[in-house]
């Protein structure tokens, strides 16, 4: 019986970028990895945004929180350090931010066809490593999509499609507002625990343990031979 992973995300959101990754940290040194599996699920951190708009992340950061430019350029380069500090590249200068929900949609065909790790993989490269801009262009979704192993006819196919998989992702943001959650990454482990933010991976360690060891036990027949009785009759 294996222990389930969900995990909350937006492609917008660095710190789920970098929760990924100390995660995926904790689970490589996990003992029964293999026995554990993680979907993603879809939270938009600004779904009233407009498809079209988009523009340089930096500005809107500083309008959002009140805070001056210099302030928010400053809190992107704290976060390039800890995502360097993973491993990760990061541009902290020159990101742009837009809406995410064609993302989603794919990442829910993507979950159909095995590679909804791997297309999240290549969102987030796209939006926090490479220089060019990920929102707004959809040639530059559709190659994000077969360098992670999806079929271009397809994936233009869902983007072409706005009530493809769009039911999905509106069941996955109700469900987070049910958990409580309010902000990404959030992970929930076993519909028991939940960790939220880009925390250490000790603490990712201790929640697969807790809820590896709190799984139900199997039974297990110790006498497979024995008489019994049962809707089409008895046998002995």
């Amino acid at each position: 019986m294996s222990t389930r992973v969900e995990i909350w995300t937006d492609i917008n959101c660095p710190f789920c970028y970098l929760g990924k990754a100390r995660f995926e940290q904790a689970l490589a040194e996990f003992d029964h990895r293999d026995d554990v599996e993680v979907v993603h699920r879809s939270f938009e951190l600004d779904p009233s945004l407009p498809a079209d708009e988009t523009g340089p992340v930096i500005p809107r950061i500083a309008a959002k929180y009140g805070i001056s430019v210099a302030e928010a350029a400053a809190n992107e380069r704290a976060i390039g350090a800890q995502a360097a500090q993973l491993g990760l590249p990061y541009q902290s200068t020159g990101r742009d931010y837009g809406n995410s929900f064609d993302m989603h949609r794919l990442l829910h065909y993507a979950l159909e066809h095995g590679a909804q790790d791997a297309l999240l993989d290549a969102l987030y490269a796209g939006n926090f490593a490479d220089t060019e801009p990920v929102f707004g262009d959809t040639e530059r979704l559709v190659a994000l999509a077969v360098r992670a192993g999806l079929d271009e006819t397809a994936v233009r196919a869902v983007l072409a499609d706005q009530h493809a998989y769009a039911d999905a992702v509106r069941a996955d943001e109700r469900e987070a507002a049910q958990l409580g959650a309010t902000g990404v990454p959030f992970f929930v482990f076993d519909n028991k625990y939940a960790v939220s933010g880009a925390q250490p991976a000790e603490v990712f360690t201790q929640a697969l343990t807790t809820a590896w060891n709190d799984r139900p036990t199997p039974l297990v027949a110790l006498d497979a031979d024995g008489e019994t009785c049962g809707p089409d009759g008895c046998t002995s």
